[in-house]
């Protein structure tokens, strides 16, 4: 499992198992305009979005001296230069707000200076984090992340009536098992280690919807054994299925602890995002959101360092660029060696659309 550790510092976020199945993309070819559209078919119909999480969900949380995500060639598809995304484009949240007819919410950080935009509710995601503290205390850990959204609805930004009319979007990814091992944490602990980060996301989700969210979206562990990082070894061409078990276990404890929340609560507030499904779906398929072949070499990301030593985004003591990007993002499924690229996410959210078509119908 020494994927964790290289996992550690991509500054990852997390996604996987899913009580409603993702599907192949072929299966919904759909444009932006038709996502604005689904909200109007629905009797719940969120007026805001609040997110948590990493950088699965993260629009420009994390400070510029702290991620690659605020350096070229980050964020040049959307919105045409760096804005803190960890793609070259839109991600999951912008996807998930604009399927739900909203804008994309507001980074927590950027919030003092773009307050017309609290209306749509707000991205508390920092990329890098989890649940536990990952980089000691240069990111905020999603408990944090929620003391940041309590103190808003202390401070009347937001009312009861915005909580019961909002959706809640959650991701966690692999950070905290690899701070774990990082930090000298042993294999052997790694399954009860699961436990605790599955324990404490439960802490959260219960939380969250104790402050009055009616809809809450968990994304499960997306296959840790297909992103960049680790099919490199393997010259991009097939996945390290040893990860992708240790990776369905989280998935299973996951699956158990939302049912138990859903039957505590009385009502099925929780919900999982089958992102294990979805990126495999995509990746097996190699199809973008039009059904089309277009992701030929899937496991290849469209922008790497020139060297082990490099990532996306790299540059050397004379400001050289360190890595290279692909002829067209567009052809390819991931970004960099972590996070997929805008057209990966519309694929994936494609998979995904009857799910939450699901979800938001009642």
């Amino acid at each position: 499992m020494e994927f964790l550790i290289l996992f550690f510092h991509c500054f990852l976020l997390t996604t996987g198992y899913l009580g409603v199945q993702g599907s192949s993309p072929h299966h919904h070819h759909f444009h932006e305009h038709n996502l604005h559209e689904n909200h109007q078919r629905y009797s719940f119909r969120p007026t805001k979005l609040f997110v948590f999480g990493d950088s699965y969900a993260d629009t420009g949380n994390v400070k510029k001296s702290l991620a690659n995500s605020w350096k070229e060639p980050y964020g040049s598809t959307f919105p045409g230069k760096p804005a803190g995304r960890f793609s070259d484009g839109r991600i999951l949240t912008d996807y998930l707000a604009t399927f739900l007819g909203l804008k994309s919410p507001v980074a927590y950080k950027w919030r003092n200076l773009r307050k017309q935009k609290w209306n749509y509710g707000m991205n508390f995601a920092y990329g890098g984090s989890g649940v536990f503290n990952t980089f000691g205390d240069l990111l905020p850990n999603m408990s944090t992340q929620i003391d940041f959204f309590e103190k808003l609805i202390n401070d009347s930004v937001y009312t009861k009536w915005d909580l019961q009319s909002s959706a809640v979007l959650v991701s966690l990814a692999g950070n905290d098992y690899a701070a774990y091992l990082a930090n000298g944490g042993s294999f052997q602990g790694l399954t009860s280690f699961m436990s605790k980060v599955i324990d404490q996301l439960a802490v959260n989700l219960k939380r969250v919807h104790g402050l009055g969210a009616r809809k809450i979206v968990v994304t499960s562990l997306q296959p840790l054994g297909c992103l960049p990082r680790s099919t490199r070894m393997l010259s991009f061409q097939k996945c390290n299925e040893t990860e992708n078990i240790a990776v369905n276990y989280h998935n299973l404890l996951l699956q158990q602890a939302v049912v138990k929340l859903n039957n505590e609560t009385r009502n099925c507030a929780i919900f999982i995002v089958d992102l294990y499904s979805s990126f495999t779906s995509v990746i097996q398929h190699k199809r973008d959101y039009l059904g089309n072949m277009k992701f030929k070499t899937p496991l290849k990301p469209c922008c790497m360092g020139k060297n082990d030593g490099y990532l996306c985004g790299s540059v050397d003591d004379k400001g050289a660029k360190m890595y290279t990007v692909c002829n067209d993002p567009t052809s390819a499924y991931f970004w960099d060696n972590a996070h997929p690229t805008q057209a990966g996410w519309h694929a994936v959210f494609a998979t995904l659309k009857s799910s939450f078509d699901h979800i938001f119908k009642y």
